[in-house]
Formats: structure tokens, C-alpha cells, sequence
């Protein structure tokens, strides 16, 4: 019976992935969705959470594991756009006028209009997403603070590196959190395995509370 449904969940597993590719394509304007419907309705898909790049991906797919949630078994996917600019987009495809699913997500403070702007056009509420100040690398910077980042940084390898962004000019006097946050995304790959890692890292009482929120409300 247990090899049973770790066989269920390796497909639902896979079928998701290939749903959240096939949205991709989609949104790129190079399928006709078809293969996306099939999908969502095999899945049982009723909910689609929208963010804006792989390291909210990243974080969001931690927290709920954190949490012993199997979004996938509880119809909800997490959906990487590329981009906040693709926010009408995949909410025209997956919200009311297309997929019909409810949408959630995370944004940031100075993109709020222009997802409030996609949604409205979609028919989607503009209530179901959480708002970071900054961005949610900040976010959980915060959260953490910025000598137990430092920790995980020396702990991951990358003191080295770490050091020599400090040195840069443009670092001098510049708040550590802040140094912290942009020096994440100085690297490809970078923020996507530290969205994780710091996520893995924070308090259960501490999760920032857009995500903590947007977890609560799937």
C-alpha cells in the first residue's frame, strides 16, 4: 500500500511539473493550452499561486514542505511567471477567463498597481495576494536578521564572495540588510537556493507575513 501512494505521489509529482511547464509555453504563446486543460482537471487543480521568479518558487515550495503540505494533493500548483510584467497574462490563462482558478500569490509594494491593474482585468480578486515590502528575499532578511544570514552564508561556502562584495564602493555605508539582499542576487542561482535555505532557516513564529499568510490561505 506504501509503494502504492509513493507511486501516486511520483506522478501527481510529475504531472504537476508538467503542468507548470506546459503554462509556460502557454504564456509564451507557444502551445494552444489544450494540454494545460488536460492537466489541470487530471490534477484537480482549484488553485493557482502566482509569483514572480524561481526564489519565491523556491521559498514558497519550502514552507509549505516545512509545514507538511502536499499542495499538489490539495489541487493547488505554484506557478513561477518569469516576471512580474507576466502577471495579466497567466491571469487571463489561469483565472476566470481561462482556467478558472482562484488566484493568490505574492508580490512586491511597487509592483501592486500593476498587478492590481492585470487582475481587475482578469475578473481575479486583488485581495488574495500578499504584499512584501521590498521583496521577499527582504522580507526574511528581516526576519532572521542579518548576523544569522551571515552565519548561513559562511556555513554555504560563500564567505569569500560575501567579503569581497563588502569591498565594493557602491557597498560602503549601506545598511547590512541591504547588502545582504542585493548581494543574493549577484549570482545566477543564487537567490533561488538561498530562498530556501532561509527559509529553512527561520522561526516558525517568525515567518514573514506575506508568505506566512499566503501559506494560511491555501
Amino acid at each position: 500500500m506504501a509503494d502504492m501512494r509513493a507511486s501516486a505521489d511520483t506522478r501527481a509529482s510529475a504531472d504537476t511539473r508538467a503542468f507548470q511547464d506546459e503554462m509556460g509555453r502557454w504564456a509564451a504563446g507557444d502551445s494552444d493550452g489544450d494540454t494545460a486543460r488536460d492537466l489541470a482537471v487530471s490534477l484537480g487543480l482549484r488553485t493557482a499561486v502566482l509569483l514572480e521568479g524561481p526564489s519565491d518558487f523556491a521559498a514558497v515550495e519550502t514552507l509549505a514542505a516545512r509545514r507538511g503540505r502536499d499542495l499538489a494533493a490539495e489541487g493547488v500548483c505554484v506557478v513561477s511567471m518569469g516576471g512580474a510584467m507576466s502577471i495579466a497574462r497567466y491571469a487571463e490563462l489561469l483565472g476566470p477567463p481561462g482556467l478558472d482558478l482562484r488566484l493568490t500569490g505574492l508580490c512586491d509594494e511597487r509592483e501592486r498597481g500593476f498587478y492590481e491593474r492585470g487582475l481587475m482585468r482578469a475578473g481575479a480578486p486583488r485581495e488574495d495576494f500578499f504584499v512584501c515590502v521590498a521583496d521577499l528575499e527582504d522580507e526574511l532578511i528581516r526576519a532572521l536578521g542579518p548576523a544569522r544570514v551571515e552565519e548561513i552564508i559562511r556555513a554555504e561556502g560563500d564567505l569569500r564572495p560575501w567579503q569581497t562584495f563588502l569591498t565594493q564602493p557602491a557597498q560602503h555605508g549601506r545598511p547590512r540588510h541591504q547588502q545582504l539582499r542585493r548581494f543574493l542576487g549577484t549570482k545566477k542561482g543564487r537567490k533561488i537556493r538561498y530562498g530556501a535555505l532561509l527559509v529553512e532557516a527561520v522561526d516558525a513564529a517568525r515567518v514573514p507575513e506575506p508568505l506566512d499568510g499566503l501559506l494560511a490561505s491555501l
